[in-house]
């Protein structure tokens, strides 16, 4: 059933928004109310633009070249030629759901009546995202500060009938893809081009969009990791609900919760139950609480962070029609996003890593009291069974470490020095998105991994959640009797996580 058209009123958008729009291609309309606060605002840039004060980005240069004055009849030139000077991106093209999301969280941002922009403009960015006119837009260029300066010149350069677009696939110039939708090219009035530019749009969709990802990887990864306790023959005390109580982490016990609920009923735990010849499992089980609650708690603050951000204004200089005053901040820099990108890649290192090893100690039947055959082959010498599987995730696990650098430790200042501090959170999204990815693999090869363990336990049962985890998985993936390339069987699972077939699991 299509959905409702989003209304842009000044209401923060949700991760839900963002998605349904930039992947979803949702329709969008601008609300009343917030017609009536561009209008207001937009008023005060008139009027002031004309007199004598200096008004940075509307009258005056831009960074270093701030105390330079332009005339009025300069102003609307200035804006346009701020646009073309500042498209110096390089590297592959975003996707088309990147770009999108950017023009979702920059609309929204406009709407909210501070930026000083009329409704002609944020419309005409309304209608490209309706009529799926997507501006090409380099992935790199950004430094995050000042705004996503470079990847927003890019996209704003397509209203003012240059750059470049796609529209199903097809690359446009801008004037040409505007026209095949009936729009006129906008002509620029002061302060419109610099609200355009100065934000954190870019950043934001990218963490956004890898959040809504990475929501459905946590289910998957508390699945796998149910799914693992039995496969492994593991004891289930670890989640006793005391121990957790008296950590007092929130995570952690929600994570033992879980896990708990997905096992409940298990025949398996209850078949090794009274066996004491192992006391304790290792960390890759025994921590499962420890080591996803605190992947999850750092999630959740990271959603906070971009929540919080969904309902931000980021330009500058903003106006307070209330007062008919422009101020010049900062809200453009990244850094509150840049860090929590930068947490988000060490998160997902954990949840990925803690899974490889219930791979490796499975596979390498580390565990003498578990029935299952070297590497899971059917014939151990002549089949080598899921052996370079635990390499492949070796090898993603490493690259997740060196993902987890964080970028925004680093600085190189800009513009002549003025721009002295900036966050760099364009490579931190790059690397956060790349690493829910790799984690998405991992996960992928431990659900295979345990879903083929699982064979060595029958006739015995688990619980009804991970019994639900294994029948998903051989929806896709059928039993190892002979050898096979893995790699199909790792890609098919992966698509379940990204598709969110894991969720009812972990509900």
């Amino acid at each position: 059933m299509p959905q409702d058209p989003l209304v842009l009123d000044g209401q923060p958008l949700t991760f839900d928004d963002v998605e349904s729009v930039a992947r979803g291609g949702r329709s969008v309309r601008i609300g009343d109310g917030a017609r009536a606060a561009m209008a207001s605002a937009q008023a005060v840039v008139e009027r002031l633009a004309a007199g004598r004060k200096a008004i940075y980005g509307v009258n005056t240069g831009f960074g270093s070249l701030a105390s330079r004055r332009i005339e009025p009849h300069a102003q609307r030139q200035m804006q346009r030629n701020l646009l073309r000077s500042h498209s110096a991106g390089v590297g592959e093209p975003l996707g088309d759901e990147l770009v999108r999301g950017m023009l979702l969280i920059l609309a929204a941002s406009l709407c909210r009546g501070f930026s000083g922009v009329r409704l002609e403009l944020v419309q005409r960015i309304v209608d490209l995202l309706n009529h799926r006119i997507t501006p090409v837009v380099p992935s790199r260029g950004s430094v995050g500060a000042s705004g996503d300066l470079a990847p927003l010149a890019h996209a704003a350069l397509v209203l003012i009938g240059e750059g470049q677009a796609r529209i199903d696939g097809r690359l446009h110039g801008g004037a040409e893809a505007l026209a095949a939708a009936d729009l006129e090219p906008i002509i620029l009035q002061p302060k419109e081009g610099i609200a355009l530019l100065n934000g954190t749009h870019l950043m934001c969709s990218m963490g956004a969009l890898a959040l809504c990802d990475v929501q459905r990887l946590c289910n998957a990864a508390i699945a796998s990791a149910a799914l693992a306790v039995d496969a492994c023959r593991a004891t289930d005390a670890f989640l006793d609900d005391r121990l957790h109580a008296a950590r007092g982490q929130a995570g952690q016990r929600c994570v033992a919760e879980a896990v708990r609920r997905q096992l409940g009923g298990s025949q398996i735990l209850e078949d090794h139950k009274t066996d004491d010849s192992r006391v304790q499992d290792p960390y890759c089980l025994r921590a499962i609480p420890q080591v996803l609650g605190a992947a999850f708690d750092t999630i959740e603050h990271v959603r906070n962070v971009f929540q919080r951000e969904l309902a931000a204004v980021t330009d500058n200089p903003l106006v307070f029609a209330d007062t008919d005053e422009i101020i010049s901040g900062a809200n453009f820099h990244g850094m509150p996003l840049a860090i929590a990108l930068d947490s988000l890649a060490i998160a997902l290192c954990h949840i990925a890593g803690i899974a490889e090893r219930r791979v490796n100690w499975l596979l390498t039947a580390s565990d003498s009291e578990n029935p299952v055959n070297i590497y899971l082959s059917p014939q151990p010498g002549l089949h080598s069974g899921l052996m370079l599987v635990q390499y492949t995730a070796a090898a993603c696990c490493n690259e997740l470490q060196t993902l987890a650098v964080p970028a925004s430790v680093a600085n190189i200042p800009t513009s002549a020095g003025i721009e002295d501090y900036n966050s760099m959170g364009i490579t931190s999204a790059h690397q956060a998105r790349t690493a829910v990815e790799r984690a998405t693999d991992v996960v992928a090869i431990e659900l295979l991994v345990m879903a083929e363990a699982m064979e060595y336990q029958r006739p015995l049962r688990s619980g009804e959640g991970v019994e639900q985890t294994y029948e998903l998985v051989r929806g896709v993936v059928a039993r190892l009797t002979e050898d096979r390339p893995p790699a199909p069987d790792i890609a098919a699972i992966a698509q379940l996580i990204r598709d969110g077939a894991l969720t009812t699991s972990t509900a």
